[in-house]
């Protein structure tokens, strides 16, 4: 079996974009920064190439150096499914602002604030532990096991 590899600083840069558009859209009552970042990780998630704050690393900030790789043995899998549900909650959150439901769409984002909050700072994936879950169900779709993660020289 062919070893996978993980940038996990790409995706705690994620995380950080996360929580930090979608606090400054609830600071300023700003539903539309809510959308956007539902929308990049919609996009993200069924076409890695075009996931922005990923992008954004990748081509920005581990270029010049301002934050290094750390590369380790893990699966895509998971973490595609973690940012789908978290945009897919985000984006019932944004839709609820929109239709005048400010409770319910800020809940929904505070959902997706603390959970990446809880990846980024405790290394807890909630959509992974679901995703796994599934997997070990036997549900279609969730074929990936979990694999011991190990960090990648170079």
């Amino acid at each position: 079996m062919v070893e996978r590899k993980v940038d996990h600083t790409a995706l705690k840069f994620n995380q950080a974009s996360i929580i930090t558009l979608n606090l400054l859209g609830w600071i300023l009552n700003q539903p539309a920064l809510v959308a956007l970042v539902a929308l990049v990780m919609l996009v993200g998630t069924a076409v890695p190439g075009a996931a922005l704050f990923q992008q954004i690393y990748f081509r920005v900030l581990k270029p010049r150096g301002w934050l290094r790789p750390r590369v380790l043995t893990d699966n895509p899998e998971p973490h595609r499914f973690a940012q789908g549900l978290g945009g897919t909650v985000l984006a019932a959150g944004a839709i609820a602002l929109f239709l005048g439901y400010p409770v319910i769409g800020w809940a929904l984002t505070w959902v997706v604030i603390v959970l990446a909050a809880l990846n980024l700072f405790f290394g807890f994936c909630a959509g992974c532990f679901v995703y796994y879950q599934l997997s070990r169900l036997g549900v279609p779709g969730f074929t990936v096991r979990p694999i011991e993660r190990r960090e990648v020289e170079g």
